[in-house]
């Protein structure tokens, strides 16, 4: 099922989950484990991320050689098995770097070949060492270029082939920056590379990871004063320890509310820590539905258990 006809039934809110693949040389079983504790919140789809390839230095035997690294690979495994044995429809993330157009188009050929019905397109992030994003040759500068690649396939426009083939029927997924993106100069730049990417094609937003309904609101207000309607899912995460909190303005530029703050801070135990910034975040999910969100995205962060412990304490609250 495509996300915007999950959204379109009402039946219930949608929550969808984001994980990321086990690290090379480790199992997948355990992150199944993790995640399948989760399924009986009826996750309607779950998000996995992506990682692009880079090449790396170092020293093997006294020589200095080349080695093909990657932060994390098997998205498309992944994504198959949680279809496969957890029953669960699942979305790979879909991104610029590392690859050609054309390579590219080979990689949503097969995701389009396995059934995949939607994709989240991102461009990625800059790979170590490198202060900015810097596209592979012949490949995608911004995550609208893909977008309008995913696009041309849905209307049946390949690229080595004149007449027009099989088109495929992908829901496009793209990232919202409520607070912009670290890399825009302003919020305004931020909402018109936005604006790009849903006029490239994109059905639907996920936020990146945000801590007050009123941030939501006024992000949705905003794409709505530019005529832009497609549905804006808010993205957040697990909060159990003040530490943790700390890394993240600097990693995300994001601004962290001052109550979330001070009840961390005031907590006296590790238990308390995380009672705190759960029945935070539950309040949170309760105020971004009623606030008319279509649903809730959650970045699991690998921590199945903080996940089902911010799930169980929103059902407490009236969420999801």
């Amino acid at each position: 099922m495509k996300v915007t006809e999950a959204i379109q039934k009402k039946e219930k809110k949608l929550l969808s989950l984001e994980i990321v693949p086990p690290s090379r040389g480790f199992s997948l079983d355990e992150a199944l484990r993790h995640t399948e504790q989760l399924m009986a919140f009826h996750p309607d789809f779950i998000n996995v991320t992506a990682h692009q390839p880079y090449v790396a230095l170092e020293e093997k035997d006294g020589e200095i050689v080349k080695l093909q690294k990657s932060k994390k690979c098997g998205t498309v495994g992944v994504c198959s098995a949680l279809k496969t044995r957890l029953g669960v429809e699942a979305i790979p993330h879909v991104i610029c770097g590392g690859d050609s157009l054309f390579e590219i188009e080979d990689k949503l050929i097969d995701l389009n070949y396995l059934g995949f019905d939607n994709l989240f397109i991102v461009r990625g992030d800059p790979l170590p060492g490198q202060r900015t994003f810097i596209p592979p040759g012949e490949g995608h500068e911004y995550a609208s270029g893909l977008v309008r690649q995913a696009r041309n396939l849905n209307e049946g426009l390949y690229s080595s082939i004149r007449e027009k083939g099989v088109p495929t029927d992908f829901c496009i997924g793209v990232a919202g920056y409520p607070e912009k993106h670290y890399e825009s100069l302003n919020k305004e730049s931020d909402l018109n590379h936005l604006a790009e990417k849903i006029e490239a094609g994109a059905h639907f937003i996920i936020t990146q990871m945000l801590f007050s309904a009123q941030v939501y609101t006024a992000f949705v207000s905003d794409l709505h004063k530019r005529g832009l309607e497609i549905p804006v899912i808010p993205g957040i995460k697990p909060v159990t320890r003040l530490q943790s909190l700390k890394k993240i303005p600097g990693t995300f530029h994001i601004d962290i509310p001052q109550p979330l703050v001070t009840s961390l801070e005031e907590a006296r135990t590790p238990a308390e820590e995380a009672k705190a910034g759960t029945g935070y975040m539950a309040r949170l999910i309760n105020d971004l539905l009623e606030a008319g969100a279509p649903g809730i995205h959650i970045f699991t962060m690998g921590s199945g258990k903080n996940t089902q412990r911010l799930l169980e304490t929103a059902l407490g609250h009236g969420g999801i």
